[in-house]
């Protein structure tokens, strides 16, 4: 039985960003449960009007950066703000500056969106790729995205993790043979990260989503 109990009010209104590629259903409902009030848009001009936006993602870099080009600027300007922007998978890794995706696929290089300076790079060969399943969260220092989920369990499915050139950008780590980063943030603690999918993290993303509507309302 869940032990989590969603607020009983709207904590703060969220722009879920819809450019092709986001797992949009799960995480409108795990937004929803977490006090959110959500408007799934690709319509930039929304992005102001809204306590927090989250870029979800599955799929490919330069796919999902080539689908949210028209969205870059937007995304920038709110990041720049020091609004709150939240990536989850594949939009954490847009987060950051280039990924080896794109050269290993042959497409060379392709920019994200640079606002976590870093790469993105493969799994070692002589691990499974793609890497999925439940993995413990470590947490490194403290942003309120992570308050409460040291040591719980989260769900990823990915084949690149994120490496960003501020060892500080790395705010939780997970194992697959070697630690790798679960959580990215900026210097400034606005725009943030998880290589997991809070979405199908049972009660750990559900917290993870709550402390995230909690920071929208906060700011």
């Amino acid at each position: 039985m869940s032990t989590f109990e969603p607020p009983s009010e709207t904590l703060a209104d969220v722009v879920l960003v819809d450019y092709g590629l986001g797992n949009l259903r799960s995480a409108t409902r795990g937004l929803e449960r977490a006090g959110a009030s959500v408007e799934i848009t690709d319509d930039p001009a929304s992005f102001a009007a809204a306590d927090g936006v989250v870029l979800p993602g599955v799929g490919a870099f330069r796919e999902g950066m080539e689908n949210a080009g028209p969205l870059r600027e937007a995304l920038t300007d709110h990041a720049d703000a020091g609004r709150p922007l939240f990536g989850i998978c594949l939009g954490m890794q847009m987060l950051l500056t280039t990924s080896e995706e794109a050269d290993h696929e042959g497409e060379g290089e392709v920019t994200g969106l640079d606002l976590v300076p870093g790469t993105n790079v493969r799994f070692d060969v002589d691990r499974k790729v793609p890497h999925m399943g439940w993995n413990e969260l470590e947490v490194t220092r403290d942003h309120p995205l992570v308050e409460g989920v040291n040591g719980e369990y989260a769900y990823f499915v990915h084949s690149y993790y994120a490496e960003p050139d501020d060892p500080d950008a790395v705010v939780a780590t997970a194992d697959y043979g070697a630690d790798f980063p679960a959580v990215v943030a900026n210097e400034a603690g606005n725009v943030f990260g998880t290589q997991f999918h809070p979405e199908k993290s049972g009660e750990t993303g559900l917290r993870i989503l709550r402390n995230f509507v909690e920071y929208c309302a906060d700011e």
